[in-house]
């Protein structure tokens, strides 16, 4: 009975040493854990980095590398513009006039045909400055360059004063910038001029109406160009 007693007195001693080795696999569980979730991916954290200051830092760059493959991030600065031009455009009485759509490079302010200039011809029409001083008023409050594109349709130009549509857009576009410099107060250094004739259609040609809308003049404003004005 003794020797049971003194087995048992033994075996009961002994049972730290189960509860002991547990703690350490615990323990030693943690500590790889710790140690695994300690290594950084520097690359992921630079453009993870890199992304965060574009999206809410002061400047607005034309294009940042997204965090996740295929997710694009959203600049609030850009989309802040895109309200300060709708606001002034109604504010102004030009609604109906201008038309505001995003773009792969910034902003579209659009103008058709028939708001600025007759059938065949560069000369921009009176009628046309309430519709250019909203638009030079935007230009000045987002503080960005810009380009004024000139658009056709696909018929070919008819006429003594151009001999394509080539000519016919960038007439047009110089046209329009250049009252966007002497009459409204345009920054000359932040504009630029382009003539795209039938290239760049944003309806198709095969109608009239498509083709109504593919004659026009765009300015694009070039969100990146932000940075020059901060500096």
């Amino acid at each position: 009975m003794r020797r049971r007693a003194r087995g048992g007195e033994q075996e009961n001693a002994d049972r730290w040493v189960v509860s002991y080795a547990d703690f350490i696999t615990l323990l030693f569980a943690f500590f790889t854990v710790m140690y695994a979730i300690s290594r950084v991916d520097s690359a992921k954290l630079g453009a993870f980095v890199g992304s965060t200051r574009a999206a809410f830092g002061p400047r607005v760059p034309q294009r940042a590398a997204p965090v996740i493959e295929g997710i694009a991030p959203v600049f609030p600065a850009a989309e802040q513009v895109k309200r300060d031009a709708v606001r002034m455009i109604e504010m102004s009485g030009a609604a109906g006039v201008v038309s505001v759509r995003p773009d792969d490079r910034g902003l579209v302010l659009s103008m058709g045909e028939h708001v600025l200039f007759d059938a065949g011809r560069a000369q921009v029409k009176e009628s046309a400055s309430g519709a250019l001083a909203a638009v030079a008023a935007i230009l000045r409050k987002s503080g960005c360059k810009a380009v004024v594109e000139g658009h056709t349709d696909s018929l070919p130009i008819s006429n003594a004063r151009f001999a394509s549509n080539w000519e016919l857009s960038t007439a047009r576009a110089t046209g329009v910038l250049a009252l966007l410099i002497e009459r409204h107060g345009a920054l000359p250094e932040r504009l630029s001029a382009a003539g795209y004739a039938e290239f760049r259609p944003i309806a198709s040609n095969a109608t009239p109406e498509g083709r109504v809308r593919n004659r026009r003049v765009d300015v694009v404003l070039l969100l990146e160009g932000r940075q020059e004005a901060d500096r």
